[in-house]
């Protein structure tokens, strides 16, 4: 089959495949949030740079070992990327009218600091105890309630409340260990 980067076979082994339906379970729906502010809301654009950042996921997945950092902020980053591209590309054609502009340069730094933000926060979590860092990961990157983070970890809710606890005043003590102020 003919893909859009040459007449080249494009043939994903199951490894790859799961790789990418775990990539798009576990990320996408806040990646294409961030692609929509992106594109000021154009819903056909930012499904095309989900697409194009989870392709760009797949091509490289030494960028995806959690050692290197969070795969949420590399995603979000890579986003961000392809879209100044796609923004640069379109705004060289002549005689072509877009009423989207690229963000200001207050929001570009803004997600340049929300992204080191994110790298940050996963270096830190790391270093927590595994049961500081699943209790956090569910109650606050997950969404979960205490009572849901409860039945998840096999534990009663008052031990998530009481770890919630501890694992937000370890946190606090590993950021400011690294440096980091707030």
């Amino acid at each position: 089959m003919d893909s859009p980067y040459g007449s080249e076979e494009t043939v994903i082994s199951d490894h790859d495949a799961q790789l990418l339906r775990a990539l798009h379970d576990e990320h996408a729906d806040a990646l294409y949030a961030h692609a929509l502010r992106l594109v000021n809301g154009d819903r056909s654009r930012a499904e095309d740079l989900v697409q194009e950042t989870l392709l760009r996921a797949w091509r490289h997945p030494e960028a995806l070992d959690p050692r290197r950092g969070s795969i949420r902020a590399w995603l979000f980053t890579t986003a961000r990327n392809l879209a100044i591209d796609a923004w640069r590309r379109r705004s060289t054609r002549i005689g072509e009218v877009y009423t989207d502009e690229l963000p200001e340069p207050a929001e570009t730094v803004d997600e340049a600091e929300r992204a080191v933000e994110a790298w940050t926060v996963a270096e830190a979590l790391n270093r927590l105890s595994p049961t500081h860092r699943e209790v956090l990961i569910e109650c606050f990157y997950q969404g979960r309630s205490v009572a849901e983070a409860a039945a998840r970890l096999g534990v009663p809710p008052g031990t998530v409340k009481s770890r919630t606890h501890y694992a937000l005043r370890s946190l606090r003590l590993v950021l400011a260990e690294m440096g980091v102020t707030g």
